[in-house]
């Protein structure tokens, strides 16, 4: 069956870092799917591989053995069909917020009327119009971190990974955040692969929530989030996702147990 345009593929996936008596297994026997336009978590223990998977996904990383594909095709290098966001601001401090964000188009080539298009319109899903001559260093974090997402979305690709993109935020500026990034992600119908420490975080925002074990990580549980969308951060006092939540605490408390 031929792979859709979108879909991740993680087969088998082990990473090995270091050599000999030194060397340390970080991943043991990765394996899942992600479906086209879904909004796929990762959750598990410090140490446990999480930000590793989605940099040799990113192809940033070369796995020690197995394979992820991208749409079909086996990542072996970085490419436009994934964007990367990171926990720190990788902003160009020496660019404006509007030229960050067209950074890749300008790249690609893409002629300055249509990414002017581009960029006006992601500047305008992320609440930055009047933003858009400043510098990094005139934003504050979470300004900084959805310009990053507009850098990433305005390249098109078809899989946004985002490793902790909102865990150096104050809790109020986390929650637009993740507001903002849940629709923005509904508007665009992008595959999300993003790694969270934050259980309500990984609820609020994913389809499913995969839980990895202490390092060597493996997958331990894949959780389907079957609450319906959109979703409001109120959502996260009623019984359905106090229940999801309480199963994911437990599958993690073991590991965390199991360590010390």
């Amino acid at each position: 069956m031929r792979a859709l345009k979108g879909s991740l593929s993680i087969s088998n996936v082990s990473l090995i870092y270091g050599a000999g008596a030194k060397s340390v297994l970080a991943l043991d026997g990765i394996s899942f799917e992600v479906r086209a336009n879904e909004f796929t978590v990762i959750v598990g223990p410090s140490g446990c591989g999480k930000s590793s998977l989605l940099y040799i996904a990113a192809g940033l990383t070369e796995a020690t053995s197995g394979h992820i594909d991208a749409g079909g095709k086996m990542v072996t290098e970085p490419g436009a069909d994934r964007g990367m966001v990171f926990q720190a601001y990788t902003l160009f401090p020496w660019l404006t917020v509007r030229n960050n964000v067209e950074y890749g188009l300008r790249r690609k080539g893409v002629a300055p009327l249509e990414r002017n298009k581009i960029v006006d319109y992601y500047l305008g899903e992320i609440g930055l119009a009047a933003f858009a001559d400043h510098f990094p260093k005139q934003l504050s974090g979470g300004m900084m971190q959805r310009v990053a997402i507009a850098r990433a979305l305005a390249n098109d690709p078809d899989i946004l990974l985002m490793d902790e993109p909102f865990g150096a935020l104050d809790s109020q500026t986390r929650h637009a955040m993740q507001k903002l990034l849940l629709r923005v992600w509904e508007h665009a119908q992008k595959t999300v692969a993003f790694v969270t420490h934050d259980i309500d975080e990984a609820i609020l925002l994913g389809d499913r929530v995969i839980v990895m074990t202490a390092r060597p990580g493996k997958v331990k549980a894949d959780i389907r989030i079957d609450i319906p969308r959109p979703r409001d951060p109120e959502i996260m006092l009623e019984p359905e996702f106090i229940a999801i939540k309480r199963r994911i605490i437990n599958e993690l408390r073991d590991e965390i147990d199991e360590t010390h």
